[in-house]
């Protein structure tokens, strides 16, 4: 693995030790200092001692939750340092609900270790790369994306698309390493339950393609074939 951690303070908020000892261990290896919590009420303490540049947090914590340890950390105490959510669950209203808590991305258990260190990479990277809490503006390669407007421009020429097109773009644009199954973007970009295989999404991603290719030839959005899609590198 890469060393590039950079003596960055980290936060691990998880019960079980052996997973928490893995996470400590993979992230020391690459020049993350950790700091490890086995409660909610621990990961408070923890954040009343120190800051921290990215927690990583389970939400099946004994005691206080990750889903109750999120509410006070956003609502009560306005922290924006950026929380990577571990769960077992992957249901549609699960997922709304951690965006809707404050989570800026969750990793499904079982995880890979190189995948969740990736992720901690490029969310610190946003926010060392921003002085803004909230970004207004997104870049990849020549796409801005302006999240106030609701707009999307290549090379400053807009970009008409349709308000789920512009969701779906927003979306991998915003987790440039996550890849979204149809289910995925379907109940996030519609807010909707998705009931099953239909050509919805696939037709979507064909739209937001042949709009962007109009100005640019460069790929934006890559398929995985039987698996979903993601932000082109």
């Amino acid at each position: 693995m890469q060393k590039d951690g950079q003596n960055q303070q980290i936060l691990i908020v998880e019960d079980d030790e052996s997973i928490n000892s893995i996470i400590r261990d993979g992230l020391t290896r690459v020049g993350f200092l950790c700091t490890s919590a086995y409660s909610g009420t621990e990961g408070l303490m923890r954040l009343d001692q120190q800051s921290y540049r990215l927690i990583v947090l389970d939400l099946m914590l004994p005691g206080l939750s990750g889903e109750a340890f999120m509410r006070q950390i956003r609502s009560e105490a306005g922290l924006a340092v950026p929380v990577i959510v571990l769960t077992a669950k992957d249901h549609l209203d699960h997922k709304l609900n951690l965006f809707a808590l404050g989570a800026d991305d969750y990793v499904t258990k079982p995880f890979e270790l190189e995948e969740l260190i990736a992720r901690i990479r490029v969310h610190i990277g946003k926010s060392a790369s921003s002085a803004d809490p909230a970004p207004q503006a997104y870049r990849h390669k020549n796409l801005t994306l302006d999240c106030g407007a609701y707009s999307a421009c290549i090379n400053g020429t807009p970009l008409a698309l349709t308000r789920q097109e512009y969701k779906i773009l927003e979306l991998l644009v915003k987790h440039p390493t996550r890849v979204f199954t149809k289910q995925d973007l379907y109940e996030l970009a519609w807010d909707d339950v998705y009931l099953g295989e239909d050509k919805t999404i696939t037709v979507h991603i064909s739209n937001i393609r042949n709009k962007i290719k109009t100005y640019d030839p460069e790929p934006y959005i890559d398929t995985l074939w039987g698996i979903g899609f993601r932000l082109s590198g």
